[in-house]
């Protein structure tokens, strides 16, 4: 019996239980069953976390894009494979069938091997959420090369530390791109960043916004008369399951962005085999992941997962907020979208907004809605229940990082109880444990630690680019034999995980370990609060003392700031205790974050602690204006 789709509580528990007592024989009937091999494999799985080292299907002969295109052509050709929504609600969207994305797709991929990139070669992919982003990736994984999607909202200097850490001599890039009312100069980001960049040989250029691009003779091409002269079929090139697909960067917290890289065939088998459980995904749904490429999240659900699955993905190139924040909505209704996958920053901004936005829409085609990026707060999680899913479609609040490749703990919709805040159970195969300071595991339930993971998944990343030493430190020392996620978790009395924060998130006031998510959580349930974020910093009698950046709601901002201060506190005491009560609240008007929507608390605590002139490069930021703001209003 297939245990690809699962379908109740009491399956969940049989299969995950065959996947932790024998991962090999598990993983291997998902991999026979549902993918495409040119070989077998000789070994399921070799690893040993010491060195570390991690191999899945070992000998296994495939190509990621045949199992996302051509063996859909005659079953699904005419089917959708990509639904493009553009920027303006006015531009007619696309519907690109996988017939026509594969023929696209083949035409990339003799551009590419025309311009000489080969198997192994490193291709810097710098786009926006526009069709040519899609080709593009699938485009070097047909034909071996090893993409690097670098998020189009990054800066020159952060776009050439990216190229140039793992050698990209080809980049594509387009002139342009829209984000709500503005145009974003890209093409004149790539020249900026290409001045430190010598071993780039070919830009290929696609036209979006139809501005005036400055050209380098013998360097750069402009994409589509390349592509409207390939030939429509390319064959793939066959890769070993352990060859690189991919290399997507993550931020360190001090010092270089690492370059996580991912391997061909475990990724495909666990992105594939999560997209169709975690979003209970059935032959003519449609589904819409928010996220960018530019992230994992892209990467495995809206490119990879969905294709593999023969799935409906929408593509959308705008923002939550344009031309109002209705657009989330307005898109679910227009394309009777099925699952929506977004991130908690943007339920709470489109939450603040109020309800005029929601009511207007008909979202009674969602049978599934989740939330990815960072932990949700107990009253986005509610407003996301009530407003969106009319306490009808499940939330998943799934958990995972650019290193994992793939979700790692989540409810599965329809199957397990879902509770707010929790992101509840592991999946199938993944083996959690939370580990106290002195390396020892931490047993039962009500408890709480460092969370770990004890056994190799298929998509964990096998190195950090050019610097394997730097991935040990990173994941594999902390805890003897087991892969350290970074964050803190807690388990309740039935075994439902929640994410607390980063481990380097909790502070320790007066001798009190004090995780920042509860504080933040407690803060959040103030009628007046939109958001808000913790930091430490130093205290002459306590060690550490509590800094608050509260963003207000507009009921709040009319309020008075000494009550609302005192009523935060009091929250907090009721909540949490005395003892975690903030010395310093500063009203803010936005909170820096990543693009991913994660809280830079580096920087807040920075800040707080006086030491402004040490933030770093603060370019990649979604909002760089408001640490100015921020620093302006210190207290």
């Amino acid at each position: 019996m297939s245990n690809y789709h699962i379908k109740h509580l009491e399956e969940y528990f049989q299969v995950y239980r065959k996947s932790v007592e024998n991962p090999e024989n598990f993983w291997e009937e998902i991999a026979e069953e549902h993918f495409v091999w040119r070989k077998k494999w000789d070994n399921v799985l070799s690893w040993d976390f010491n060195k570390p080292e991690v191999k899945w299907f070992e000998g296994a002969k495939l190509n990621i894009t045949e199992n996302c295109l051509d063996r859909h052509l005659l079953s699904r050709g005419d089917k959708t494979a990509i639904l493009f929504e553009p920027n303006d609600p006015n531009e007619e969207a696309q519907h690109i069938t996988y017939k026509q994305l594969h023929e696209r797709v083949c035409k990339m991929a003799n551009v590419l091997k025309d311009k000489g990139v080969k198997k192994g070669d490193r291709v810097c992919i710098y786009l926006p959420m526009i069709p040519e982003l899609v080709y593009s990736v699938l485009a070097c994984a047909r034909i071996g090369a090893v993409h690097s999607v670098v998020f189009a909202g990054f800066s020159s200097s952060a776009l050439a530390t990216r190229i140039n850490d793992c050698n990209c001599k080809t980049v594509i890039t387009s002139d342009g791109s829209y984000r709500g009312a503005k145009t974003i100069d890209l093409k004149g980001i790539v020249d900026k960043a290409l001045v430190d960049c010598p071993d780039v040989n070919s830009v290929l250029v696609a036209k979006r916004i139809d501005s005036e691009s400055s050209m380098k003779e013998g360097r750069d091409y402009w994409l589509q008369p390349l592509l409207d002269e390939a030939h429509g079929d390319c064959s793939i090139e066959i890769m070993d399951a352990e060859d690189p697909l991919f290399i997507l960067y993550t931020s360190g917290s001090t010092g270089m962005p690492k370059g996580m890289l991912h391997t061909t065939a475990g990724y495909m088998v666990y992105s594939s085999y999560t997209f169709k459980n975690v979003f209970n995904y059935t032959e003519k749904d449609v589904y819409w992941c928010s996220a960018d490429v530019g992230w994992i999240t892209g990467h495995s659900y809206i490119i990879y997962g969905p294709l593999a699955n023969g799935a409906t993905s929408v593509l959308f190139e705008g923002v939550p907020s344009y031309p109002d924040y209705s657009r989330f909505w307005e898109i679910v209704e227009k394309h009777k979208v099925n699952q929506f996958y977004t991130a908690p920053t943007a339920i709470r901004a489109l939450a603040k907004e109020g309800l005029e936005y929601t009511q207007k829409h008909d979202l009674s085609s969602l049978k599934v809605i989740g939330t990815v990026g960072e932990p949700i707060n107990e009253e986005a999680w509610h407003w996301y229940d009530d407003n969106i899913g009319k306490n009808q479609a499940p939330i998943v609040d799934t958990y995972f990082q650019t290193e994992n490749g793939g979700i790692m703990l989540t409810p599965i919709p329809y199957v397990t109880p879902t509770k707010p805040t929790y992101a509840t159970l592991p999946f199938i195969g993944i083996q959690p444990c939370l580990m106290d300071e002195k390396g020892k595991e931490i047993l039962g339930n009500q408890v709480s630690g460092r969370l770990c993971i004890k056994f190799p998944w298929p998509s964990i990343a096998r190195t950090i680019y050019g610097n394997h030493q730097r991935y040990k430190e990173t994941y594999f020392t902390a805890f003897d034999g087991k892969y350290f996620t970074g964050d803190g978790a807690l388990r309740d009395e039935v075994g439902y995980y929640r994410i607390t924060g980063r481990v380097d998130d909790v502070i320790i006031v007066s001798g009190h370990n004090l995780g920042t998510a509860p504080i933040e959580d407690a803060i959040n349930e103030h009628p007046a609060v939109a958001e808000s974020a913790i930091v430490g910093f130093p205290h002459d009698i306590k060690g550490n003392a509590l800094y608050g950046y509260v963003i207000l709601k507009e009921i709040g901002e009319k309020r008075d700031q000494v009550n609302l201060r005192a009523e935060i506190n009091q929250i907090i005491t009721e909540q949490i205790g005395p003892i975690a009560k903030l010395n310093k609240i500063q009203f803010t008007q936005g909170l820096p974050k990543t693009r991913s929507g994660k809280i830079m608390r580096r920087i807040l605590r920075k800040i707080a602690c006086n030491e402004a002139d040490q933030l770093g490069d603060i370019s990649t930021l979604l909002n760089p204006e408001v640490v100015q703001d921020i620093m302006d209003n210190v207290i």
